[in-house]
Formats: structure tokens, sequence, C-alpha cells
């Protein structure tokens, strides 16, 4: 039984169902991956890559035999390449698809309790002046990070959070990473946004806060020193001026399926 029943032709060739399905489909990744690699250095080097299968093409059009030879020959390392250049797009790219609402229906679980006390933690870090950088881990696990900081594995409370990030606290500087209602670490170096826009609009501490929701599922709470504005960082998108009742509002709905185990054991 033939399921590809065609639509209509172009010249000899029938084009059916299953055509415009699959060309549709290829559109549609090639689109997200766009969406995710837009304004990053992964640009430049997709747009080599390109170049490099379209001359591949031309040279089999044109039955250039020593340079057909050369990339079919060469077909295994392109594939290798191109995995090592796009690790981080498309390790972003599968945490996107795992934070679907199809997915998650199959995982959902009760919203943490620790909201409250990290809301509290962040306003009243505002309140005072203090910088801070809070870490929510989701499902992608952030074991290297924690790594780079100071081991705390402690209940998450508002008064930890604020005395952490005290000035005179030797751990005021970095992260706090919070995973399974647990701080795990504190001082923590997050990864800066590669995004040369960024660079003279936001400080240090904004840009860690960006680089790591682009490169993990986490949420990012950043409150300024100098201006004591809260913002909620998520998939490199940053929400300012938040307060208590729009941060606690916008982090129930981001974890309504709970702060979820990180597969980072």
């Amino acid at each position: 039984m033939n399921i590809n029943v065609t639509i209509f032709r172009i010249g000899f060739l029938p084009v059916g169902i299953i055509d415009v399905l699959d060309i549709l489909l290829v559109a549609y990744i090639l689109y997200k991956l766009y969406i995710i690699m837009h304004r990053t250095r992964a640009v430049q080097m997709f747009i080599g890559l390109l170049l490099i299968f379209l001359v591949s093409f031309l040279a089999q059009a044109l039955n250039m035999q020593e340079m057909t030879w050369i990339f079919r020959n060469l077909s295994t390392i392109w594939l290798v390449a191109f995995v090592i250049i796009f690790q981080p797009e498309l390790r972003r790219l599968l945490t996107l698809m795992g934070q679907s609402r199809l997915i998650r229906f199959f995982t959902k679980e009760q919203t943490s309790v620790v909201i409250d006390e990290i809301t509290k933690g962040a306003v009243e870090l505002s309140r005072r002046g203090y910088g801070g950088l809070i870490v929510l881990v989701r499902d992608t696990g952030l074991k290297t990070i924690i790594e780079t900081g100071v081991k705390i594995q402690s209940l998450v409370s508002s008064s930890l959070i604020v005395s952490i990030f005290n000035p005179r606290s030797p751990l005021h500087d970095g992260a706090i990473v919070i995973q399974n209602d647990i701080i795990e670490a504190a001082r923590c170096i997050l990864p800066l946004s590669q995004d040369p826009m960024l660079e003279h609009r936001w400080g240090t501490r904004h840009r860690a806060a960006i680089g790591m929701s682009e490169e993990s599922d986490a949420l990012v709470i950043v409150i300024s020193e100098e201006t004591g504005t809260i913002s909620l960082v998520e998939n490199g998108e940053m929400t300012r001026g938040m307060d208590y009742s729009t941060l606690q509002e916008a982090l129930n709905k981001a974890l309504r399926y709970g702060v979820r185990k990180a597969r980072s054991k």
C-alpha cells in the first residue's frame, strides 16, 4: 500500500504527502537550530560548514573526480567535527526537547517548597544591596559547575542565602547552586555568555547568568549589587524588575513540576 499519495508534480517529479511532511519537518528543525544559534559564534561556523557542503555538491554535479574523492573520504570527519563544534547548541536543543509539555506531562511532580525561601532570600538581598547569583538545577546536571565551588550541602533557607552573599563572606563571589532542594555549593564559577552584544550592556554577574542558561535548562536568579534589581534568566532570556510576587509566580510556573532530580550523580 502506497501512503505517499501524489499531490502535484514538478515536471516529471511527483510530490506526495510524505514528501511535503518531510520538507516541513526539515524546515522546522532548521528553524529551531537557527533560533538556538542566533547571535552566537556558532552561526559563523554553521555558515562555513554549509559552504563546504555546497562546494562538495558542486564538485559532484560537475563531475570533479578529485574533489569528490576528497570530500567523500572526509565525510566521517565532517560528522565528528559537527558534533564537536556544535556540542553546546546540540545539548541545548536536546534540553529544550526534554522541556516540552508532552514530556513534562509524564514527569509531573509537586512544586518544591524551597521556592518561598529562595524568593525571600532574593528579595532580602535586593533590599540590602547585596549582589547575588542563584542557580536552580532542573534536568541538566551541573556537576562540573558544582565542583568549581565550595561544597555546602545544606537545606535551602533565606537566611543562609543572605549570609552567603554578604560582601564580608568569603563565599559571596560566584553563584550558589541549588539541586534537589539542597544548596550544593557556593562560590561556583559560571560560563560567561559569548554574545558580544552583551559585553557592554551587562556586567560579569548578568553575563554569567545568561551564559549558564544558554548551556543548560537551569533557572538563574541574578540580583544587581548596583541597583538591587532582581532578574530571572531562562534559556538565555532575561526578565528584569521582579518583586516578591512576580518572582514567586515565575518560579512556581517554571518549576511547576518541581525542582527535578538532576542526572548529575
